[in-house]
C-alpha cells in the first residue's frame, strides 16, 4: 500500500493540471462513463488538452508500472474487465474541427463526438460515416469499425479514415496513413484502442445535399405482419438503402413526441441516398402496411443526427448483441416469442440493422476489419436504474441472443459489444488477430494500453505486463 501510494503521489506531481486523483473534489465526475451503470474505478484520471500532454500521460503511466486506457463518453464502458493499475485518459478535451470541403475531408480531435463534425459538414452538402447517436465520439465508433446511416453505400467508416495521429508507448507523437507506417495505421482501423493513444484523425466526407430519410410506426402488435415484410422488402433494395426495424417499448418520458410516449410500437427507420420520387416508389410496399405515422421527408445530412432518436444524455442500459447471416420467418418468429408482443420482455428496445452492399466488400486498402460477413446486427437493450432491472434485462438480452444462435454469422461487432468483457478474436478472423499480436509486439512490447477489447493474450507476445 505504501508503494502504491508512492506510485499516485508521484503521478499527481508530475501532471498536477491534467490528473484527477481518488478523493479529489471532481473525482467521480471524472470518472464516470456515459453508461451510468458501470462503476469505473481506475487508479487515477487523465484529462490532457494537447498530444503533448497526452505523451507526457503516457511516459508517467509507463515510469511509475501503471497501465492506460483511452475513452472519450464511455458508451461502451462496460467492455472493460478492469480497471486496476489503470490511468483512465479521457479525450474529451482533444476536440477541434477541420473542414475541407474541396477535398472532401475532415481532420477531428479525438475527444470529438459526431454531432460537432455532422453540423458543418452539413452545411457544406457533405455528410461522414457517423453513428445512430451524434453524442458517440468519432474515435472509439471509427477505430472500431463504425456502422453508418451510410453504411450499405460507403462501407465502413474505419476505411474512410486516411490518416490517424497518435501516441504510441514510446511517448512520440505519430501520424500514420497508407504511406507513413502502413502496418500500424493497417492494425488501428479495426483493431481498436490496443496500439497508442489517438490524438486526432483524419476521413473522407462524402457528398449528400439531401437525403429522404424517415420513419414508418405500427402498434407493436402488428409486429409479425410488419417485421417479415421489412424482411422481404431489404432482400431488393439498392445499396443506397440503409434501414433499421425495431420493437420499442417507448418510456412516458415527456420530451418524446406524444404519439409515441409511453406506447409499445413497431418502427421501419430507413436513409436514402436517392431523389423524392425514387424513395417514394420504394417504399410503396412498406406504406402498404398502412402505417399509423409516416415521417420521411428530404432532410439535411445533420438531421441523421436525431433520426434514430438515441438518449441524449448519459445514461444506466445493459443489453446483448449479435450478427445473424439471415432474417427468415422461423427467426423472426423465435425473436417475437421472447421480445415481442404479448411477453413480459424488459428489453426497450430490439432493433434489426440491415447490413449487406458495401460493408460485404473489402476494400482494396481495407484495415484490420474488412468487411462485415452478415446480413443483419440484432441489439436487444434496456434501461437498468437498479439491479431488479438489471438483472431482468441482463437475463432477457442473453435470452434474446441465445435464442437467434442458429441463424448467427459467427463473429461479432465490436462497436455493439458494449457490456461485456471480449478480446478481439471474438470479432477478427485468427489470421487477422495473429497479424494484430506481431504489430501489438512491436510498437507497444509491455502492453502498457489496455483496451476495452484487447488482444487475445499471445505466447511471448509481451514483456514485462
Amino acid at each position: 500500500m505504501a508503494n502504491e501510494t508512492k506510485v499516485m503521489d508521484g503521478l499527481k506531481r508530475q501532471l498536477a493540471d491534467v490528473v484527477v486523483m481518488p478523493g479529489d473534489p471532481d473525482w467521480d465526475q471524472a470518472r464516470a462513463a456515459w453508461n451510468l451503470a458501470v462503476d469505473q474505478r481506475p487508479a487515477a484520471v487523465a484529462r490532457p488538452a494537447t498530444p503533448d500532454e497526452v505523451s507526457a500521460v503516457v511516459a508517467a503511466a509507463r515510469d511509475t508500472g501503471l497501465r492506460i486506457a483511452a475513452q472519450t463518453t464511455g458508451h461502451a464502458a462496460g467492455a472493460l474487465a478492469t480497471l486496476d493499475d489503470t490511468v483512465l485518459l479521457k479525450t474529451s478535451e482533444l476536440t477541434g474541427v477541420e473542414l475541407r470541403p474541396v477535398d472532401r475531408l475532415a481532420r477531428v480531435g479525438a475527444g470529438t463526438l459526431w454531432g460537432e463534425v455532422e453540423r458543418p459538414a452539413s452545411r457544406e452538402g457533405l455528410a461522414p460515416l457517423s453513428g445512430s447517436s451524434p453524442n458517440v465520439g468519432v474515435a472509439g465508433y471509427s477505430l472500431g469499425g463504425g456502422l453508418s446511416w451510410l453504411a450499405r453505400r460507403h462501407g465502413l467508416a474505419t476505411d474512410s479514415l486516411t490518416a490517424l495521429e497518435l501516441v504510441t508507448a514510446d511517448g512520440e507523437l505519430r501520424r500514420v496513413d497508407h504511406d507513413h507506417d502502413p502496418d500500424l495505421f493497417w492494425a488501428l482501423r479495426g483493431g481498436g484502442g490496443n496500439f497508442g493513444i489517438v490524438t486526432a484523425l483524419e476521413f473522407r466526407l462524402y457528398p449528400a445535399p439531401r437525403i429522404h430519410a424517415g420513419w414508418l410506426i405500427w402498434p407493436w402488435e402488428r409486429a409479425g405482419e410488419v417485421l417479415p415484410a421489412w424482411s422481404e422488402w431489404i432482400r431488393g433494395v439498392p445499396d443506397e438503402v440503409t434501414s433499421i426495424a425495431r420493437l420499442l417499448q417507448v418510456p412516458p418520458l415527456p420530451d418524446l413526441p406524444e404519439a409515441m410516449r409511453g406506447r409499445k410500437l413497431v418502427v421501419v427507420e430507413a436513409v436514402m441516398l436517392l431523389d423524392q420520387d425514387a424513395g417514394d416508389r420504394l417504399l410503396r410496399p412498406l406504406r402498404a402496411l398502412r402505417p399509423e405515422q409516416d415521417t420521411f421527408a428530404m432532410v439535411s445530412p445533420e438531421a441523421l443526427g436525431g433520426l434514430h432518436m438515441d438518449p441524449p444524455d448519459p445514461t444506466p442500459a445493459f443489453g446483448g448483441q449479435a450478427l445473424l447471416a439471415d432474417l427468415p420467418e422461423g427467426a423472426i418468429d423465435a425473436l417475437l416469442e421472447v421480445a415481442g408482443p404479448g411477453t413480459d420482455s424488459p428489453l426497450l428496445a430490439v432493433e434489426l440493422r440491415h447490413l449487406g452492399g458495401a460493408l460485404a466488400r473489402p476494400a482494396p486498402d481495407a484495415g484490420a476489419l474488412a468487411s462485415v460477413d452478415a446480413w443483419i446486427a440484432m441489439i436487444g437493450a434496456g434501461v437498468v436504474p437498479d439491479q431488479g432491472a438489471a438483472d431482468a434485462v441482463g437475463d432477457r438480452a442473453a435470452r434474446l441472443v441465445d435464442t437467434m444462435r442458429p441463424w448467427a454469422a459467427g463473429l461479432e461487432l465490436s462497436n455493439f459489444a458494449e457490456n461485456d468483457p471480449a478480446d478481439t478474436s471474438s470479432f477478427l478472423p485468427p489470421e487477422v488477430n495473429r497479424r494484430l499480436e506481431r504489430i501489438k509486439a512491436e510498437v507497444d512490447p509491455s502492453n502498457l494500453f489496455r483496451a476495452n477489447h484487447p488482444l487475445p493474450p499471445a505466447a511471448n507476445s509481451y514483456r514485462g505486463r
